[in-house]
Parts: structure tokens; sequence; C-alpha cells
């Protein structure tokens, strides 16, 4: 089973910057989709940002397109998450995330069932 280890959250002003890190290991298949969804206290999970092993292709949420870029440093199979221009309603707990999935399965929309795994979560505080 793959273990996903987020790191990089914190608390950070209205307009800051951070990047989460996901370091991903003992994944068992070679298709898959990768990302980033959140929760954010009192609400529902939210499929942030995707990208798919196949081609590389990318997906955002409608709420942070053009503020978060995901990447990827395949040597490191390290999967990372820019988060530019933060509001405060950015605040939650972002987990990585992967699956045996397309990622118009994984964004906006995400469920539980279909994710192989995810990590533990790491808390994004932004302050107005």
């Amino acid at each position: 089973e793959a273990q996903l280890v987020e790191s990089g959250g914190g608390l950070v002003q209205a307009g800051g910057s951070l990047r989460l890190s996901c370091a991903a290991s003992g994944v068992p298949f070679d298709d898959y989709a990768i990302g980033w969804f959140r929760q954010a206290p009192g609400k529902g999970r939210e499929g942030v940002s995707c990208m798919h092993s196949r081609d590389g292709s990318t997906y955002y949420a409608r709420s942070v397109k053009g503020r978060f870029t995901i990447s990827s440093d395949n040597a490191r199979s390290t999967v990372y998450l820019q988060m530019n221009s933060l509001k405060p309603e950015d605040t939650a707990v972002y987990y990585c995330a992967i699956g045996r999935l397309e990622c118009p399965t994984f964004v906006p929309s995400v469920t539980l069932g279909p994710l192989h795994a995810w990590g533990q979560g790491t808390p994004v505080t932004v302050s107005s």
C-alpha cells in the first residue's frame, strides 16, 4: 500500500504563499492520479488539484485555479502544491491522496472510496 506524508503547512497572512510537499512511497501501480484535497472545519472535502501519471495532465478546482500549482519531482517521488495569493477561505487541513482514477473524479468532488491512500494531512491557516 502506498504511503503518503505531507509537510509544509502553517500559518500565513492573506496574500501570502505556502508550498506543500507530499512524499510518496510504495505506490503499487503505474497509472494513477495523485493530488490534494482539503477539508475545513464543519465543511465537506474539496479536491483542489490533481495530476495524472499517464500524461502529467493537471486539474484545478475553480476556487484555486490561477493561484495554486501542482507539480512533481519524480526523482524524489514527491508532489508539491504551490499556493499563492492565499485567502482566509483556503484555511483547511490539506491531504495528499492517490488512486487509480481519473482527475475529473478527484476534482472538485473527491470521495474517499475510490482512493487507494491518503496522508495524515497538514493544516493551513490563512489569517485576514
